[in-house]
C-alpha cells in the first residue's frame, strides 16, 4: 500500500500526510512540482521529527512517476485516485495491499489524463452542501479503511 500525492499545494498538509506515512509505515510517493519548496519550515511543523522515519520519494513530473512505477510494479499496483467526481464510495471498493491511493492538489484536483489512467475513482460520501473535505483528512479516511480490509497496519 502506498500514498502519492499529486502536485501538493500545501506544505501543513503534506507534512501532516508524511508523518502518516511514518506511523503506519506506509510509503508516500510525492510527484512535483509541489505550491512550496519541499524543505519549508511548514513541512518539518507538521510533520515534526517523524520526517526521519517516514520513506518517501520525490517524483519530478507524473510521466516519471508513471516510469518509475512500470520499473517497480512488484512495489506499484493499481492507481485508486481519490476525487469528487467519482461515483463509488470509498467503502464499497475491495482494496490491494500494492494499491497506490492517489490524492490530487487542494487547489484544482487532478488533470484529465490522470482520471483516465486511474483504475479506480472513488469518492468520500458527504452532504451536498459541503464541496470537499482537506485532503490530508480524507486521505486518513481512506488510508485507513484501505489497511483495515488488507490487515496491513502496524502490528502492535
Amino acid at each position: 500500500m502506498r500514498l502519492a500525492l499529486f502536485q501538493p499545494d500545501i506544505a501543513q498538509n503534506t507534512g501532516t500526510l508524511l508523518r502518516l506515512g511514518a506511523c503506519l509505515d506506509l510509503p508516500i510517493d510525492i510527484i512535483e512540482p509541489c505550491g512550496f519548496m519541499f524543505n519549508d519550515k511548514g513541512i518539518r511543523r507538521s510533520g515534526m521529527d517523524y520526517l526521519d522515519l517516514v520513506s518517501y520519494r520525490k517524483h519530478a513530473s507524473w510521466d516519471d512517476f508513471l516510469k518509475y512505477r512500470a520499473e517497480h510494479s512488484n512495489e506499484y499496483g493499481r492507481i485508486v485516485l481519490l476525487t469528487t467526481h467519482a461515483c463509488l464510495p470509498y467503502t464499497d471498493f475491495s482494496f490491494q495491499k500494492n494499491d497506490i491511493i492517489l490524492m490530487g492538489r487542494e487547489s484544482a484536483g487532478v488533470p484529465e489524463i490522470v482520471h483516465q489512467l486511474a483504475d479506480a475513482r472513488l469518492l468520500i460520501p458527504m452532504t451536498k452542501s459541503a464541496r470537499s473535505i482537506n485532503v490530508a483528512l480524507s486521505a486518513v479516511m481512506v488510508v485507513g479503511e484501505a489497511l483495515r480490509q488488507t490487515n496491513l497496519f502496524p502490528k502492535i
